[in-house]
């Protein structure tokens, strides 16, 4: 579920720039501050849930409750939309591919529609990869691979709050 909220981020973050949001948040200083503020409180907030808690044996971990799912799309969702680098890399990335001469709302659902695949079968391989980890993780090990993703969102949350754009 973490990866259809991933992909629904980036169908949306696209949306957002067929309709000039991005322009507008590559603009406007106080739009980018706000969104980038969000996101790093978003962060740290995650971080913290992540450092204080408590692992369960994955095994006993493993279901599908639909609570464990809803978490996990909203979180991705979250997290991926309140990162203002995700719509200004679009807003720079995607306008390059666009035939202006032609009708433009078709051309950037498609570029959507591709970019969300491609987006998923990338997360399916790293879930993948994830998933055979889980055999060699400990309880300890776990504990210890939560602070670690913890300290990468403390990270990434210290940087995109020391992030200044450029002004060429």
């Amino acid at each position: 579920m973490g990866i259809l909220g991933a992909a629904l981020s980036d169908l949306l973050l696209i949306g957002a720039v067929s309709v000039g949001l991005g322009a507008l948040l590559a603009t406007s200083e106080a739009i980018f501050s706000t969104v980038k503020c969000i996101g790093v409180v978003y962060l740290v907030w995650l971080a913290i849930q992540l450092w204080f808690h408590r692992p369960v044996a994955l095994g006993a971990s493993i279901g599908n409750s639909s609570s464990t799912a809803t978490k996990a799309f909203s979180r991705s969702l979250l997290v991926s939309l309140s990162n203002p680098k995700g719509l200004l890399f679009f807003s720079a990335f995607l306008p390059q591919f666009i035939n202006t001469a032609e009708p433009q709302a078709i051309q950037y659902l498609i570029l959507a529609l591709l970019t969300a695949a491609l987006d998923m079968v990338i997360m399916a391989c790293y879930a993948a990869g994830g998933a055979q980890a889980t055999r060699f993780l400990t309880l300890k090990g776990l504990r210890k691979l939560n602070q670690a993703c913890a300290s990468a969102l403390l990270s990434l949350a210290l940087f995109l709050a020391l992030y200044r754009r450029s002004n060429t």
